[in-house]
Formats: C-alpha cells, structure tokens, sequence
C-alpha cells in the first residue's frame, strides 16, 4: 500500500483493500426500489393503527409489517451511510445519506404507536389474542418484554408529557456538550521540540503518552487549570443530568435511577454492587501495579500525568496488514474450524476496507445490516495496536454474522451488555497467542504492558467511574446537594482508594469528573468493565477447556438477542450474578504483573552485576 505521506484518493486505493458494498446493492437504482418500498410500507403499518386489539391476526399482521418495515429500512441506511464513510466530501453520497436519515425519521414516527397500543391490551385479552393466532408465538418474547414495562410505563397521555419534555430534560447533555467540544479553549504549551502547540483533547491524550515528563506535566496542569474556571458550571449540568435521572425514576416508579438504568437489560443492581466489591477486593492489585509503574519509570514520586506513558519503551514491531491478518488467523484458532472458516471468508470477501484515505472516517467500526454479511472499517497501520483492533472488529463482525445466521430478525440484535465480549474476547486469544510465541523479553514486556493498561483503564477506571455514579445519584436521591467541591472531594477520595499509596494523587485529578461525557448517560460505564471481565473470563475457559468452551461460546454468539444479557453469559459459561468471572479476570491481571515483576528485577538484578 501507499506509503507516501499524502493520502490516497479513493479511487487509487487497490480493488482488494476495498470493502464490497455491491453486496449490500448492486448499484443505486437497487437503492433507490428499497427506498421506495420502505415508503409503501410506512403507509401500510400506519392503516394498522388503532386496530392492534381487534384479533390476533391484526396484531400479528402488524409487527409483521413492523419487522419487514425496520428491516429494509436499516438496508437503505447502512449502504448510505456505508458509502459516505468511504469520502466523506462525496456530495452524491452526503446526499444519499441525509436521505435515508430523513425516511428513517418517517419510518420510526410511523412505528411509534405500536408499543403504546399493545400496552394498552389489558393482559388477560393480549394472551388470549396470543393463543388465538399461532404466527404470535414468534413474537411471544418480545410481547412478554412489553409487558415487563407495564408497571413502568405512564398513561398515554402522561406518556406525551414526557415526550414533549424530552427536549428539554435533555438540555444538561447538550450544554455539557456545547461546551465541552465547542467552547472551552486550552492555552499553548510545550512540545518535546519546545514549540508552542494549541492544547486541544485529542492532543492531550498524545502528550500524556509522551517520553519528555515536562511536556507531561505541563499538559496535564494546563488542561485542569482550563476546566478549574468552569467548575461550578460543568457541576451544575452534571447535577442536572443527575437530577433527571432520578426525576425519570421516580415517575415511573422505580426504587433508583440505578435500577430504572439496568431495567431495560434486566440487570438486578446487585449486579453492579458485585462488580464494585470484586474490584475493591483486587485493589492490592492495582497497587501493585502502580507501585511496579513507579520503579520502571525510575521517579521519586508517581503522579496522576505518569500514568498513561507506556513503562516499556516502545519496542520496533512493525505489522503489515497481512501479516497481522496471517497472525489473527493463527490466533484464533482456539476457537475451532466452522469459526476459522466464517473468519477466512470475511477476510477475503470483501468484508473489510482497509487503508485510509482522503476523505474517509477515521477510526475502526463493525457494522451492516441483517440481510448481508457484516462490514469492518480499518485505517490500518503497520503496528501492534492495530492488529489487535483488526481482531476487536472481527469479533463484532463475526458475532453479528452467528447471530443473523441463527436468529430470525426480530431477536438477532444483541445488547450492549454482551456487545463487547466477543471483540474483547478476540483481543485476549491474540495477546495470549503472542505472548505464547515471543521469547523476546522486551517485545514480552511491551505485550504485558499493553494488556495490563487494558486491565487498569477498563476494569479497574470503569468501575472507579461506575462507584462515582452510584454515589452521586444516591447523594441526590437522599435529598442531599451536590456542589463542585462535594464533586471534587467524592472523586479525590476514590481515586485515592484506586491508586494506593504510591500515587501522588494531584490537586488536579480532583476536577477530571468535569471531561467524562458518559457521566451524562447514566450507569453505563460498568458494562465495559462487566463485559471486559466475561470475555477474559470465557478465553481463560476455551484455552484450558478446549471444545466444550467452544461449544457453549459459539451457542452464545448464535443467540443474538433471543434471551436476556445475563441467561446468555450463563449459558456460554459466565455468571455475571456472581462476582467470579470478575475474580477469574482479575487473576489474569495477576499472573502478567507477577510475570511483570519478574522480568523488572531480574533485568535490575543483571544491571547490577
């Protein structure tokens, strides 16, 4: 590929590096009959309205509609959408794809009296209407998950209310926002080459990686000094996201916005109090990881700017693509031959666009539609990181692939509970396959370092953010006020539990609740901890178990969203009701910083002679 500094346009960028969209349409016009189909079909659901309790047969007949309606609408905008990621600057395809957002507003405002309606079924007739028309038994899961919202859901009209309100009550995301990414401005600081460079959040995640402390350093106070002037304000948007919350939970009677949170994936909060306490009990852990961060990095003192430089010098390990492609194959072969067969196909059928160039998206995603096979968009580059991302995409890919093989329409969608595990998953059979094969001790060292930085930012930092919500919202459903320096005392406090004692934990770090914008989406961070845990958890099983651990994982990815997230991690061989897989994860954290810690001393031990 390419290796010169200037991109490549799209059209230069070689036939085999491409994605083949042509799967998805063979060209506009097929497009263009979707999209007028979708708009018969809106026009068809719309005339069922009114009379979903008429018979069971009208029921059926209109989530029937409803599924072929969202189906092909979800075809239509993913090709468009697909396109534009290609270039960005394409107008034919910017065109395309406002299109399809606007007919998908239409469609979804077409749909949205549906679920209204079958509420309003008193329950003993929507079960006799079940019984009385075979075709419902399909939709039997997704009519009982109805029903579960029942005593969570208002009256039509309250139901408008909120509606009407929503813009409204959505206000404190969308300040925080505005000013977050528009407004706040960071001064100039220092580069490694003592230039003057603006501070912006993309560069201050470069500089916190950087080699020189001073630039380090000088980021990092620049950064908080700059959200220091804001704090009252950023306090009183995140009281108000909180106070939301808690006004939504309290409406449609639930006991906490905790629970109305974890209702939807049907998560008992013991869950979350779980994973809290099995990481608190493996804190030591991280206190020796940060005492191990403080002895590599040779500092009389550890603060908060030292903790994102990488311990081990980077190591030269250049990947081309098709090596790293020949390495992922390897790797996952644990997970058996029907799974390196559907993994052979997607790397070679077009699944995948590869390179970047002018105009494209950045960043990497899996996605498609259920009618074809699933996409992964890369801008690869010749390293370690990126490889392991080719094998975090594949894993979305190939568990959406399983699941709309195995699952009808309606239940191949899965949650966002599980949507991390088989990515997550793929990135711990590579690092065990790499570790396994390099004798390298600083490539080995490098590795460990990696992972062990997972471990900390994804268990670890999430679930230090997980325990910052639930205080705060429990602050604020006791009645108490919360204030920028009550904020800044709770956060202090547990970045102190976290860290140990051999963290200097700066005055500064006392303010980083200000940037986390998912803070403004309440108890949702611990899914990545949660999630992280069971994938390393169900690779642990597959490398010592062998086929029978395939075989349940395998089942897992099959099943798409045809049970709850927690039935379905059962199944495959996690249960999250039990802080186990968080402890059998937290063991793999152990093993590499033992290893870690061995490599460390006796390299000292050999300086030393």
């Amino acid at each position: 590929m390419n290796k010169s500094k200037s991109l490549p346009k799209r059209s230069e960028v070689p036939v085999e590096f491409k994605w083949k969209l042509e799967d998805i349409y063979p060209d506009e016009a097929a497009w263009e009959k979707d999209v007028e189909k979708v708009k018969e079909l809106i026009g068809q659901v719309q005339s069922k309205a009114g009379t979903l309790s008429q018979s069971g047969k009208q029921l059926l007949d209109t989530l029937v509609l409803q599924d072929e309606l969202t189906k092909t609408m979800d075809q239509v905008y993913v090709y468009a959408r697909m396109r534009r990621d290609e270039d960005n600057a394409n107008a034919t395809y910017q065109a395309l794809t406002d299109r399809a957002t606007s007919l998908s507003t239409q469609v979804y405002s077409a749909l949205s009296y549906i679920q209204p309606e079958i509420l309003a079924i008193p329950s003993d007739k929507l079960h006799k209407l079940i019984e009385s028309e075979a075709g419902l038994a399909h939709y039997r899961m997704l009519l009982d998950e109805i029903e579960r919202e029942k005593p969570h859901t208002l009256s039509t009209a309250e139901e408008a209310l909120l509606a009407e309100a929503s813009e409204v009550t959505g206000a404190p995301s969308k300040i925080f926002g505005m000013l977050n990414n528009a407004d706040i401005k960071f001064p100039l600081i220092k580069n490694e080459a003592g230039e003057e460079v603006e501070l912006t959040k993309g560069r201050y995640t470069q500089f916190m990686e950087s080699k020189d402390r001073r630039v380090r350093k000088e980021a990092f106070e620049a950064l908080y000094a700059t959200y220091g002037q804001y704090r009252n304000t950023i306090a009183a948007t995140l009281t108000a996201a909180v106070k939301r919350a808690v006004f939504y939970a309290k409406v449609r009677k639930y006991e906490s916005a905790r629970q109305a949170s974890l209702f939807a994936d049907n998560i008992d909060i013991s869950v979350y109090d779980k994973l809290i306490a099995a990481v608190h009990d493996h804190l030591p852990l991280m206190h020796r990881y940060v005492s191990l961060r403080k002895q590599i990095l040779g500092v009389d003192e550890l603060h908060m700017y030292d903790l994102y430089v990488p311990m081990v010098p980077e190591v030269e390990m250049e990947i081309p693509y098709e090596q790293a492609v020949e390495t992922v194959k390897v790797a996952l072969k644990p997970l058996g031959e029907e799974y390196s067969a559907i993994l052979e196909k997607g790397l070679t059928s077009g699944w995948i666009d590869v390179y970047e160039n002018e105009g494209k998206t950045s960043g990497a995603y899996s996605w498609g539609a259920y009618t074809t096979h699933p996409y992964v968009l890369l801008n690869y580059q010749d390293n370690v990181n990126n490889m392991f991302t080719l094998a975090h995409e594949m894993g979305h890919a190939l568990h959406s692939y399983y699941s709309n093989q195995n699952q009808p329409y309606t239940y191949a969608s899965y949650r966002i509970f599980v949507a991390e595990v088989a990515s997550t998953l793929n990135e711990a059979l590579l690092m065990h396959y790499m570790l396994d094969t390099t004798d390298d001790k600083r490539k080995r060292m490098y590795l460990i370092n990696y992972y062990l930085e997972q471990f900390r930012g994804t268990v670890f930092r999430q679930t230090m953010f997980a325990e910052f919500e639930k205080i705060i919202h429990a602050k604020v459903e006791a009645g108490e006020a919360l204030t920028a320096d009550g904020l800044c005392a709770i956060y202090r406090e547990l970045n102190v539990k976290y860290h140990g004692p051999d963290m200097v934990i700066d005055s500064q770090i006392d303010l980083e609740w200000e940037r986390i914008p998912h803070f403004y989406n309440n108890f949702y961070v611990y899914k990545y901890a949660t999630g992280f845990s069971a994938a390393t958890s169900l690779s642990k099983q597959i490398l010592e178990e062998g086929q029978p651990a395939v075989d349940r994982y395998l089942n897992f990815l099959k099943s798409g969203g045809s049970d709850y997230p927690l039935n379905l991690l059962k199944g495959a061989g996690v249960d999250m009701t039990s802080p186990e897989p968080i402890n059998e994860a937290l063991s793999v954290f152990k093993a590499l910083l033992d290893e870690m810690e061995d490599l460390v001393n006796a390299k000292e031990a050999k300086a030393h002679r």
